[in-house]
């Protein structure tokens, strides 16, 4: 999905276009999860959709910008959990994993036991046109040190940096991406990075 931030988010005269691949997370989940999730992203009156957390035993959840919503009267089983678990990626040693040439991120919860209980599917977005305000900072080749709570922007910042190095200052860049976090899953980078290169 493509969509432009509303005008209180930009500097003036700053353009931003947002890429989310919401539909490929869409497909991964449990067609009672994804349904309800769409109808609600429909509406802009939550916010935009940051994760969706399913816990054993609990109703699934979305978690918007300025709301949390339950998604389904039915609790989540461990059926639901080897749906989504079956159609991404593996997760790794960190017990994160992703969905190929997209930026969203499953982070599992396992028992001491080592089976899953729990995912939280976190939205990934790529946001072109956000570096404006540290541009010159970017362009100095200075170390840069990214500070914030958690679904602030740095990672978001971070790639769109990679990206102007490389695209628009002709860089060479290489991304050192070892929970692929920045770049997306899979061996092909996310066109978010540009034509940056990427080491996982």
């Amino acid at each position: 999905m493509r969509e432009t931030l509303p005008d209180d988010a930009r500097l003036p005269g700053q353009e931003f276009e947002v890429t989310d691949d919401l539909k490929d997370l869409l497909t991964v989940l449990p067609p009672h999860v994804s349904e309800r999730t769409r109808a609600l992203q429909e509406t802009s009156e939550h916010g935009s959709l940051i994760e969706i957390v399913m816990d054993l035993g609990r109703p699934p959840e979305a978690r918007f910008q300025f709301d949390e919503i339950e998604l389904s009267d039915i609790d989540v089983t461990r059926d639901d959990l080897a749906f989504v678990s079956s159609r991404i990626g593996d997760f790794g040693d960190d017990n994160r994993a992703g969905i190929e040439r997209t930026l969203h991120r499953i982070s599992a919860i396992r028992n001491r036991g080592g089976e899953i209980v729990g995912l939280t599917c976190r939205i990934g977005r790529a946001v072109y046109g956000t570096i404006a305000i540290v541009s010159d900072l970017i362009e100095s080749g200075q170390s840069v040190l990214l500070l914030g709570r958690p679904g602030v922007g740095k990672t978001t910042l971070l790639r769109e940096t990679a990206r102007v190095l490389a695209d628009e200052l002709r860089k060479r860049v290489v991304v050192v991406d070892t929970s692929n976090e920045i770049a997306g899953d899979g061996d092909i980078p996310h066109p978010a990075i540009g034509r940056a290169r990427r080491m996982q």
